[in-house]
């Protein structure tokens, strides 16, 4: 049974029915997920959804990089519903398959893009160190440039929020595929190894 709010709009307040018809009416196309948790308090799923906007379509990364930065957050949390919404499209912007399947297996995967590989690199650094090291900072700063490495950490932090929300109120997936498709990403748990760090710390 899922924590998350089932929410109809007829009962909605206008404040609510406001934030959903903004979100609906938008690129996303509905309100689904955790905007759906966060539209029991509107004043949050409004300036959540405002960050989501910018991070997801208007950010310096180009789709590619940030949806690699998207589904390497949605692997690290283990936010099932996450994953499998972005990974379909990070396909679609140019991730490969074999980068996708190791990363679902929590595996490194091996990159011929150096931009991606950082991206990888520096995503895995600051959601299982919490810090990102002088070398790795410089190394992102020249090789994406500092304005993009400060998307990029808003990209990681706000898919972090995602994650957080989806986990806490066990957001169920979209439809039945997805939830047959759930033992393809191998459960978080204690002792588990994912991209060859320890994340249950």
């Amino acid at each position: 049974m899922s924590r998350a709010p089932e929410l109809n709009y007829e009962k909605m307040s206008d404040e609510q029915k406001k934030v959903y018809d903004e979100i609906a009416s938008g690129p996303r196309g509905g309100v689904r997920g955790p905007l759906g948790v966060w539209l029991t308090r509107p004043g949050l799923a409004d300036r959540a959804q405002n960050l989501g906007a910018y991070c997801r379509y208007d950010s310096l990364l180009p789709p590619k990089l940030s949806e690699l930065a998207i589904i390497a957050t949605a692997r690290l949390w283990g936010a099932a519903y996450e994953w499998f919404a972005h990974s379909a499209i990070a396909l679609k912007a140019g991730v490969t398959s074999k980068t996708v399947d190791a990363m679902r297996l929590g595996i490194i995967p091996e990159f011929d893009d150096p931009d991606q590989s950082i991206v990888f690199e520096f995503a895995v650094a600051l959601h299982v160190d919490r810090r990102v090291s002088d070398d790795l900072f410089d190394r992102a700063v020249e090789q994406l440039g500092k304005d993009t490495v400060v998307d990029l950490v808003g990209i990681l932090g706000y898919y972090a929020l995602i994650s957080m929300t989806l986990n806490t109120f066990e957001v169920p997936l979209v439809n039945a595929e997805d939830a047959e498709q759930i033992r393809l990403m191998p459960e978080l748990a204690e002792g588990t190894l994912v991209f060859g760090r320890d994340i249950t710390h």
